[in-house]
Order: structure tokens, then C-alpha cells, then sequence
């Protein structure tokens, strides 16, 4: 195979017109193969294969600085720079990241795996090499279109214009993020389409068009083609020239001689300039392409076997949301629902569906959501924003200041809460507990199943102020109509004999449970709490944990600032406590970056699992016992 012949990138530059072809189809075969197999971002890296040949032919990678917005799309760029070998272990503990990643190659430039951020790098990098004189060093950013509906982007495009950098931004235009764009330019000339005379204009002459004899139909197609040209070339020319950047396309962005010839005269361009390419997503895949929704934006793969002991994990935390939302809202009007992006994953299809006016997907713009949704609560709306966990960090100000400060009452939705796996670093929902924790007024609530979702989704839209529901990826055990608790109490899972407490948040009560049984094996009774409301704690529970030798605190976010040390802080707190504080040992995630892995391998080595729970338990009884010198 051709592709046996490519290990760096200079290796491409020999290649026949006739020869790129045959490398595309092999490439797209051999990503088709492997991303079925370990899982993985599919449609779009299909979608890029001509486009990153084209790129690693025009620019001297890692000299020249090729940036991916997001790294999803970098897969191809991986393949041509010598990591063909470590694919099999795409996604794996251990293996190949599914991003970008500065450990594997020096081609990598950055880490990135949320949108919106590689014109900042860009703008960032390049004055660098202007102020050290390096000025034959090139710098290019590669955006998929989705990525344009950050105001990132807009920032450092209008510094990026004001500087004057010398930056090659290759626009990616799929029409697609996760699923399809929602942007204002992505779509596409919006104000002539609606401008009056236009659409008098164009609805005039194609009646005339229609009139002609024998050539109506065929005139009417070309005006109709002519009307999405221009559509599609004269608002992104007039809008990133008015910033002060140079536009070029749009071009086909699987012609790689077309592209190469754009991306050649783009790079002596002597300041910043966009090229716009038109790509399919999910490109050369048949499956993908039929897929109107994702085109198979992630491959995800279905595991082989069930857990053979313990309740069945089939229930999906996200489709509880899902029916709980739809529920609420068919009961009230005020009810609304936000996304940014992620309409899909997290379980907000089926509302945009029936409550279309009442559905608000601002594309990679949480800030915006956030605010937003404060905006309609002041209106007297009860807004609901469902966003990944990861993502809520980049709306913390928002959350603290624009919904927090006013005592709005928005419900924040954190899906993939906790270790989610093979996505690394940047996907890990581990700091949502200490952010929301840090807000003053904000319930946080922590289903330990999925049956818990409606009615805390029930409770959150009935309180004056905000509140988090934040729930993990990883799929729900099955429970009983006696393990669901309601409002803001916490449940008592079982009762022990006063020797130690546990104290457990969310999906960390399994773990919990199953280190209760290995503790009675030795003797040890312990009680266990499902916390289910980290902020307010239940007075009950904190009470009744002060009556035991030991507390401890369990969760699956990270431990500086998270729920243990809040929890700890409300039962020193207690008014009118007669006897002494128990000693509190706070298990948690600690304060570094994960890598990829499954979530439960993770939290097994760090002793997150039932044995480790366990064994940190007789640790601390040891360790107090040697403290009183007792036996």
C-alpha cells in the first residue's frame, strides 16, 4: 500500500495527482478500520483527509505551526506524521490521545480538545516569531466551522485583524460542529435572504425563469445555484475583511491541487487570511454520510459483555434527564431548555423537536447559554442548560456572577460529571463539584441512579435560586421505587453499628455499597449515605455521622474544595453539638490531569473502587487507633 510509504510528512511531497488519490481512499480505509475498532471521532477526519494532505504539502511541519480547532480532526494529521503504528491503540489507557498531544510528536502543537481557542494560539504563536525574527516560519489554524460559534474565535479574529499577524486561517466549512452549525455566518448571506428586495427580486425572476419553454426548469436550478453562491461567498468576504482579514474560497476541500495552489498563495500573504474550504463530513463512509444527525461525528463501540454480578447498569442517566425535561415541560410553559452544541448527547433532541420555541442551541458558546439563561429567568422563565461537565467550566464566571449573584433560579444540567475515560484530560468531568460548590446559594444535586434524575430535575425547577444536577457518563445500575429518594433529604442506604460512616456522592454509592459488604467481612459495620444533595447537606445526615468513630467522604470529583471538604465544613458547623467530632478522611480525585482510560480502571487505581474505599477505611481505623494508643 502507498500508505506503507508515509512516515513524515515530507514524504507526501513527491506524490502524483494519481497517487494522492489512491492515499486518500487508503487513508479513509484505514481510519474507517481502526476508529470501528477502538472508537473514536469518525466523520470528522473522513471529512479532512484531502485537505491535511494539502496542508503537509504546502507547509514544513513542525516549523511551519499547523494548529487543529478542535483536535477531533487531527487524526489524518497523526497518520502523516509518522504514528501510524499506535493507532490500534487509539483511545486506550496508554495509547495513541484522541486529540492533539504534545507528548506523542513534536508536529503537536497543543493539547486542545475544546473549540474555539487555535486562533488565540495562532495570534499568540506569530508575535512570538515576529518579535524573535523568525519570519519565515509559518502559522496556520485549522477551524472547523463549528468553531466559529465561539466568541473566542471573534476575539482573536478582530485582534488578529488589528495586528495585522501573519496567520493562514483554513476555515473548514462542513456545516456541521457535533451536529449542525448553528452560526448566523456558517449559514450563510442570513441578512440578503431576508432582506425584502432580495427575496422579491429572486422570487420574480424565478417566476419569470419558470416561464421559459423548454428551459425553465434548467434556468431555475442555475439561479437557485447562483443565489447559494452567493450567499456562501459575499457575507464571509465583506464580514472578515471589515476585521481586517484577508478572505479566500470558498474551494473545494477535496480537491488537494485546488487547495494547494489557495494554502500556497495564502501563505505569502503578508498578514492574517482566511481560506475557506467546503468539506463533507463523514466523507467516503457510506454509514457517516447517511447519518443526518452526526455523520458519525464519534465511533462509539459497543462493549462485549455485561457485568455478570451485582444489579444490571443499563439505564442511561442522560435518557432519564431526557423523558424527566420533556415531563416538566409538557406541565409548565415556563419551562425552557439550552445547549451549547450538544443538543444530541445530552438528550435535548426530542425537546427541540416538541418545543421548538422553547429550545435555545447557541453552538460552542456556553458563556453566552449561561448568561442567556439568566437573562430569561429574570423574564420569568425556568431555564434549563444541559452542557457536558467539562464544559461548565468555561461559563463559571457567568454561573457565579450573572445567575449566582442575582439568585436566579437556572438549572444546570452537567452530563459526563466525574471520570468519563478515553477523551484524557480535557474531558474529564472532575472540577464541576469544587466550581459549583464555590457559588454561594447553589444546590448541587448528585443522582447515584438514574431514576434520581426526574425528580431532582422535579425539585431543582421548584427552588428561588440555582442548582446543578450533575450525573456521569458511565451507565446507571437499575434500583427500586425504595431507593430513590425526594426533595433535598438524603438516603440512608444502611445502617451500621457507629464504627464508621460513609459518606457517598452520586455514582460513587455503588462503590460505596460494595465496600460496605467487604468491610463486614472483616467485621467492620458500616453505615452508608447516598448524599444525593451535596449543598445543602441534610442536617440529618450530618448529624447522624457525627455520631460514628469515623467519617468518610466519597466522590468523584477532585478533593481540593469538593463536596468532602464542603461537607466537613457543615458538620463542624453544626449548632448545639455536644460531643466531639469524629475524624473525616475525604477520598477524592486528586489535583492533576487524568489520562485517558476506562472511567472504572481509573478509579480503581486510585483506590475509587469498592477494595480501595475499603482499604482506606481499615487504613484510617488503624491510624486512629495508633493516635489513642489503642489496641
Amino acid at each position: 500500500m502507498l500508505l506503507d510509504t508515509i512516515h513524515d510528512p515530507a514524504d507526501l511531497r513527491s506524490l502524483s495527482p494519481e497517487q494522492l488519490d489512491t492515499l486518500a481512499a487508503e487513508i479513509r480505509s484505514f481510519i474507517v478500520e481502526t476508529v470501528t475498532t477502538t472508537g473514536g471521532h469518525l466523520g470528522s477526519n473522513l471529512g479532512v483527509v484531502e485537505l491535511t494532505l494539502a496542508l503537509h504539502r504546502v507547509f514544513d511541519s513542525p516549523r511551519d505551526v499547523i494548529l487543529w480547532d478542535t483536535g477531533h480532526q487531527a487524526y489524518i494529521h497523526k497518520l502523516v506524521t509518522g504514528r501510524r503504528g499506535d493507532f490500534a491503540s487509539l483511545k486506550q489507557a496508554g495509547g495513541l490521545s484522541g486529540y492533539p498531544s504534545r507528548a506523542e510528536s513534536e508536529h503537536d502543537w497543543v493539547e486542545n480538545s475544546h473549540a474555539s481557542t487555535a486562533l488565540s494560539y495562532a495570534h499568540g504563536i506569530a508575535t512570538g516569531f515576529a518579535l524573535r525574527g523568525e519570519d519565515d516560519r509559518r502559522v496556520v489554524a485549522v477551524l472547523g466551522d463549528g468553531a466559529l460559534t465561539g466568541g473566542m474565535a471573534y476575539e482573536a479574529l478582530n485582534n488578529l485583524g488589528h495586528a495585522g499577524s501573519r496567520v493562514v486561517i483554513v476555515l473548514n466549512d462542513n456545516g456541521r460542529s457535533y451536529a449542525p452549525t448553528v452560526s448566523k455566518l456558517s449559514s450563510g448571506l442570513t441578512h440578503l435572504r431576508l432582506n425584502p428586495s432580495y427575496v422579491h427580486a429572486r422570487e420574480r425572476l424565478r417566476h419569470m425563469l419558470r416561464r421559459i419553454p423548454g428551459l425553465g426548469g434548467l434556468a431555475y436550478s442555475g439561479v437557485h445555484g447562483l443565489a447559494i453562491a452567493v450567499r456562501e461567498v459575499v457575507t464571509p468576504h465583506r464580514f472578515f475583511e471589515a476585521l481586517g482579514v484577508r478572505y479566500a474560497g470558498p474551494i473545494d476541500g477535496h480537491d488537494v491541487a485546488g487547495m494547494e495552489q489557495a494554502l500556497a498563495h495564502a501563505a505569502e500573504w503578508d498578514g492574517p487570511i482566511v481560506v475557506h474550504v467546503l468539506t463533507q463530513k463523514g466523507c467516503g463512509y457510506g454509514p457517516a454520510e447517511e447519518d443526518e444527525v452526526q455523520r458519525l461525528h464519534d465511533f462509539k463501540v459497543q462493549p462485549s459483555h455485561s457485568h455478570s454480578d451485582g444489579p444490571a447498569a443499563t439505564a442511561s442517566y442522560t435518557d432519564a434527564f431526557s423523558h424527566a425535561v420533556m415531563a416538566a415541560a409538557e406541565r409548565n410553559d415556563d419551562v425552557v431548555a439550552l445547549t451549547a452544541a450538544m443538543a444530541g448527547p445530552t438528550g435535548l433532541l426530542p425537546f427541540e423537536a416538541k418545543f421548538p420555541a422553547r429550545f435555545l442551541d447557541v453552538g460552542i458558546a456556553e458563556q453566552h447559554a449561561v448568561t442567556a439563561a439568566a437573562g430569561m429567568a429574570m423574564a420569568g422563565l425556568r431555564p434549563v442548560v444541559a452542557v457536558y461537565s467539562t464544559f461548565f467550566s468555561r461559563a463559571f464566571d457567568q454561573a457565579n456572577l450573572d445567575v449566582g449573584l442575582h439568585r436566579l433560579p437556572v438549572v444546570f444540567v452537567l452530563d459526563r460529571a466525574g471520570v468519563t475515560g478515553d477523551d484524557g484530560p480535557s474531558h474529564h468531568g472532575i472540577l464541576d463539584l469544587s466550581l459549583a460548590l464555590a457559588i454561594p446559594g447553589m444546590t448541587v444535586f448528585a443522582p447515584s441512579s438514574a431514576a434520581d434524575v426526574g425528580p431532582m430535575l422535579d425539585a431543582a425547577l421548584t427552588l428561588d435560586g440555582p442548582s446543578v444536577i450533575r450525573y456521569p457518563k458511565t451507565p446507571s445500575r437499575l434500583t427500586g421505587p425504595d431507593e430513590v429518594g425526594g426533595g433535598l433529604a438524603a438516603r440512608l442506604v444502611h445502617r451500621g453499628d457507629g464504627t464508621v460512616c460513609l459518606l457517598a456522592v452520586g455514582k460513587m454509592v455503588e462503590a460505596a455499597e460494595e465496600a460496605g459488604a467487604k468491610l463486614a467481612a472483616d467485621g467492620i459495620d458500616a453505615t452508608v449515605w447516598d448524599v444525593r444533595v451535596v449543598s445543602p447537606p441534610d442536617p440529618d445526615m450530618l448529624l447522624d455521622a457525627t455520631a460514628h468513630g469515623l467519617v468518610v467522604t466519597v466522590e468523584d470529583g477532585i478533593r481540593v474544595g469538593g463536596a468532602g471538604t464542603f461537607i466537613l465544613d457543615a458538620m463542624r458547623a453544626l449548632p448545639g453539638l455536644d460531643r466531639p467530632q469524629p475524624p473525616v478522611r475525604i477520598l477524592g480525585l486528586p489535583r492533576t490531569y487524568i489520562a485517558q482510560g476506562k472511567p472504572d480502571r481509573i478509579l480503581a487505581d486510585l483506590g475509587l473502587d469498592g477494595p480501595g474505599i475499603a482499604s482506606a477505611v481499615t487504613t484510617a481505623l488503624a491510624d486512629e487507633r495508633e493516635r489513642l494508643h489503642l489496641p
